[in-house]
């Protein structure tokens, strides 16, 4: 079977835990800005689009270049084997990027990639006319970065981060895969209590119950590669039913979502039906700051509001307040709070343990961690 040169894109900030992903998957790994390299084949293309709960896209490398002008873009890109992924009907639109280099106009660079592309395949096919494009979507990226040229071939379709058991959301929505993220680094483990003090629609939670069972993040969705006529349907068949029987549903976990609104309480059981995990997660209508527990080695992971808007700060800065007084009692539980407000601490009223700056789409936000202190039982 060919191996192909692959890249899993991620968000800033997250290129490290994606690679820890791809290495608890057996895979050699290369971590980058932004992505991080593997090698595989086209099985191991749905493995880890089945399996990544961090990334955003797996990608098929084409070809890697230097380019100055827009002759050496087009001759480079003709001399690639696009016969070997595109059949003559493909559809397959170009999209690009250019970061500090010569050819910086993006729509000069796309649609040179294009001709070049279609100038490859007719010749391949011996076709004089125009290429249909009627068949099997293929996205394509042309991407510049200080001249250096990446042509990629994009597997997943719509980023990872669309599990498919969000039926419905509250107004500022944490990506899943950025949720995901947040207990991975929480260093949570299945036997430990979870809370979610501001849960909105459930994301953290769900996710955090989705790592408990093992249960892959992909199953309840399809990959665009997965149309591709060169890709055999017994791979993705042999790949979700081995994932599916990697699941682990017995365990008995210990997740609780809280939020002040009703309305998003019942949105967050919706969403958690959805993924057959109503009986893993207990949802409760509760203010942050009357959180008790008696519960001990647990884990907090927060996303409060942000306050962005001067006339919400008075009140987000009260509740950060809260949360410092409901807290820092329990010193036995590790809290994690992402928040792109870097005053946090103060009004929170304890010095974090560490700071890690991520990224929550295009706003920088920081993840204030507090370690707990384990008691033996």
């Amino acid at each position: 079977m060919k191996e192909f040169n692959l890249i899993a894109t991620c968000a800033a900030g997250l290129e490290a835990i994606v690679g820890n992903e791809l290495k608890h998957l057996g895979y050699e790994v290369q971590v980058e800005n932004g992505r991080v390299r593997y090698h595989g084949t086209i099985e191991d293309v749905i493995r880890t689009n089945l399996w990544l709960r961090t990334a955003d896209r797996v990608k098929i490398i084409v070809g890697e270049f230097t380019a100055l002008t827009f002759s050496e873009l087009f001759d480079n890109v003709e001399s690639l084997p696009w016969e070997d992924l595109l059949p003559l009907d493909a559809n397959f639109p170009v999209s690009g990027k250019s970061q500090k280099s010569k050819l910086h106009n993006v729509p000069s660079v796309q649609a040179i990639t294009k001709k070049a592309i279609v100038n490859k395949i007719s010749s391949v096919y011996h076709r004089r006319t125009q290429l249909p494009e009627s068949g099997a979507l293929f996205p394509i990226e042309v991407a510049l970065n200080k001249d250096k040229v990446m042509l990629t071939l994009d597997t997943t379709g719509n980023s990872l981060f669309k599990r498919g058991y969000r039926v419905a959301k509250g107004g500022a929505p944490l990506k899943e895969n950025m949720a995901a993220a947040l207990v991975l680094l929480a260093r949570w483990y299945p036997e430990m209590p979870f809370v979610d003090p501001v849960c909105g629609s459930g994301t953290i939670p769900i996710e955090a119950a989705m790592i408990g069972h093992n249960i892959a993040p992909g199953f309840n969705r399809d990959f665009v590669c997965e149309s591709w006529n060169w890709v055999d349907k017994k791979i993705s068949e042999e790949q979700r039913a081995l994932a599916d029987s990697q699941a682990n549903y017995d365990i008995e976990l210990d997740i609780t979502g809280y939020d002040i609104d009703g309305k998003m309480i019942e949105i967050a059981k919706q969403n958690a039906q959805e993924v057959g995990l109503s009986d893993s997660i207990t949802f409760k209508q509760m203010a942050a700051k009357d959180f008790r527990t008696e519960k001990i080695n647990g884990v907090i992971v927060a996303n409060p509001p942000y306050g962005e808007r001067l006339s919400d700060s008075e009140g987000v800065h009260e509740l950060y307040r809260q949360m410092g007084d409901v807290y820092q009692p329990l010193t036995s539980w590790s809290k994690y709070i992402l928040t792109s407000d870097l005053q946090f601490e103060q009004y929170y009223g304890q010095k974090a343990t560490k700071r890690r700056k991520l990224y929550n789409g295009s706003l920088r936000t920081d993840l204030f961690q507090y370690w707990g202190k384990k008691i033996r039982n």
